[in-house]
């Protein structure tokens, strides 16, 4: 297990020295009321006062609901501001929009909440010189569960080399609300969906096969399918070159 008093007093160094260096007055971040955006919050909080954290429900009952109200219990916590932003109808205008283009299947429809979380994000940010904090963490990274230009876009991201294993580690160490900890781990896209059964895969044996290079033969073959069909995220944009 890693030094938890040392991980945090490390972090929010890197976050002050960050800011300094930048000119940045503040940092915004999409508070999600999940494991993610939590630890991003506490840390973000304990370096610059001017944090923000925004909710941002698109669609979704679960997004007005739990997620919501548990967001705010972190945030208040840890005394976060807290702002809210109904992104619904902008995407019912942006389908609207597509579908004289194309017919949206539905993965497509799905990405187009984070995407639209992302642009908000970026609007605070350069409308009150911020710095957007992402919230993605390395065992996700690593089988690509993120939406590119949504929710993996950031400009620094103080979490990014924590499986989930060691984000529930940590937010114990700082003794964040029961309600992030013991409810499972969803990205909110639709109702009833979780991270484990979007990805076929448990977060135990994904993080073994990250840390030790070792877990269950079936775990290992969806893991190893996810992180090479998924290389084009992590590598960003493929630019001609002689």
């Amino acid at each position: 297990m890693r030094d938890y008093k040392k991980e945090y007093e490390e972090r929010v160094a890197f976050i002050r020295d960050l800011l300094e260096k930048s000119g940045a007055k503040g940092i915004v971040y999409g508070n999600s009321g999940g494991k993610d955006s939590a630890l991003v919050g506490i840390l973000c909080k304990a370096a610059c006062d001017n944090t923000v954290g925004i909710i941002m429900p698109c669609a979704s009952k679960r997004n007005f609901g739990q997620d919501a109200e548990d967001a705010r219990i972190a945030a208040d916590q840890y005394g976060i501001e807290t702002r809210f932003i109904d992104l619904t109808p902008v995407r019912a205008a942006e389908m609207q929009q597509l579908s004289s283009l194309t017919e949206v299947t539905p993965a497509a429809a799905v990405n187009i909440a984070p995407r639209l979380r992302m642009t908000t994000l970026y609007a605070v940010a350069a409308s009150e010189g911020r710095l957007v904090a992402g919230t993605g963490n390395r065992s996700e990274a690593y089988v690509g569960y993120f939406t590119k230009w949504g929710d993996g876009a950031h400009d620094f991201n103080p979490i990014s080399d924590l499986t989930v294993t060691e984000i529930y580690e940590f937010l114990r160490y700082l003794d964040a609300p029961a309600c992030i900890i013991e409810k499972a781990p969803s990205a909110g896209l639709f109702d009833g969906q979780t991270d484990e059964a979007d990805m076929g895969l448990k977060y135990a044996d994904l993080d073994e096969y990250i840390l030790t290079g070792h877990t269950n033969e079936k775990a290992a073959a969806t893991i190893e399918r996810l992180h090479r069909n998924s290389r084009h995220k992590r590598d960003g944009i493929a630019r001609f070159s002689r």
